[in-house]
């Protein structure tokens, strides 16, 4: 590395440590990275997603900042590098044993063209007969099949290193998706939800949060199978994800419960969206395939609340929670709190 590209990044290095600790982001090494990147201005669209969740979050929660990174940066460099690390501790047992064959029968073979080569170059000393030099280029002959053998052993044996390398690299990406995303909707899960609520109360910045639940779900199940019962929640899912846009994010926390976080949301704007997403899901309307039949009386609750830059995340949670359950306590179908 030249002078001139150690002090650019000495000068990058101490930008970007500032803004972790002015915005409380971890100091991990994905974390210095994305956030270089951030200050290097080396990539616009990472640029452009950081600056949105800031002005909305007031901060890049942990989880946006490993979306982020995934995103722009895991998939050219981090990624490659973890999957070898995962792929050598399989692989390098099997290698290392073909490779020291292959390089014991390439020394043998070295040794016997040197011994071959030698008495060849008696045949005008000594005089060899045709039989002996015949001898000796049968030895050579055969002892180059070998060779080329244990050669087309060891590369077959790296091919097959590079397909588990990319197996490998394919679960590592399956992995990591499923540690944040709930399996059957694709909505992130209970776990995310914990992590970004966590980081939008240490900002302190205002935001919203809503809960929502299915009215009488198991009724669906008991009439009509858990298959129509994943069939309506990967609807529903499918209507919490219409309404992520600036900013908002939905989650599915289990069972039929899910939940929206929306950064620089008030009351009045968020119990807004949840009503709109009531009537959304209200009519919605889907197909039994097992009885042909079309079930179109799905209804939803909801609980808004918004932060009122104190409480905790499990407070806001339970005072949230039990709007949901007001809700369902004055008929379902409905929001609480009522509008104004």
């Amino acid at each position: 590395m030249s002078k001139d590209s150690f002090a650019q990044s000495a000068a990058y290095l101490k930008q970007a440590v500032p803004l972790m600790i002015k915005y409380q982001i971890p100091t991990t090494p994905a974390n210095y990275t994305l956030w270089y990147s951030y200050v290097s201005a080396s990539m616009p669209e990472l640029n452009h997603a950081i600056d949105q969740a800031i002005k909305l979050q007031g901060t890049c929660s942990l989880t946006t900042c490993e979306r982020l990174f995934h995103q722009h940066l895991a998939a050219q460099d981090e990624q490659q590098i973890e999957t070898m690390k995962l792929s050598l501790a399989a692989m390098a047992s099997e290698l290392g044993h073909t490779m020291q064959d292959a390089l014991s029968d390439t020394g043998a073979f070295q040794t016997m063209l040197d011994r071959s080569f030698e008495r060849l170059s008696q045949i005008d000393d000594e005089g060899l007969s045709l039989e002996d030099t015949m001898g000796i280029l049968r030895d050579l002959v055969r002892e180059s099949r070998d060779v080329r053998m244990s050669t087309m052993h060891f590369r077959s044996q790296l091919s097959n290193a590079e397909k588990e390398i990319k197996e490998l690299r394919e679960m590592l990406n399956e992995t990591r998706k499923l540690a944040n995303e709930d399996a059957l909707t694709g909505l992130l899960n209970r776990r995310a939800f914990g992590l970004e609520l966590d980081s939008l109360i240490r900002s302190r910045h205002p935001f919203s949060l809503i809960l929502a639940d299915i009215d009488r779900f198991k009724s669906f199940n008991d009439e009509y199978g858990h298959l129509l019962g994943d069939q309506v929640l990967r609807a529903f899912s499918q209507r919490m994800r219409e309404c992520c846009r600036d900013g908002v994010t939905a989650y599915r926390l289990g069972g039929e419960e899910f939940a929206l976080l929306l950064p620089g949301r008030n009351l009045s704007l968020s119990r807004q969206m949840a009503e709109s997403l009531r009537r959304a899901i209200e009519k919605m309307s889907i197909l039994d395939r097992k009885s042909g039949k079309r079930i179109d009386h799905i209804t939803s609750s909801f609980g808004v609340s918004e932060f009122n830059g104190q409480e905790t995340g499990d407070t806001l949670v339970e005072r949230t929670d039990k709007l949901l359950y007001k809700a369902k306590e004055l008929g379902r179908n409905r929001v609480m709190p009522l509008a104004l």
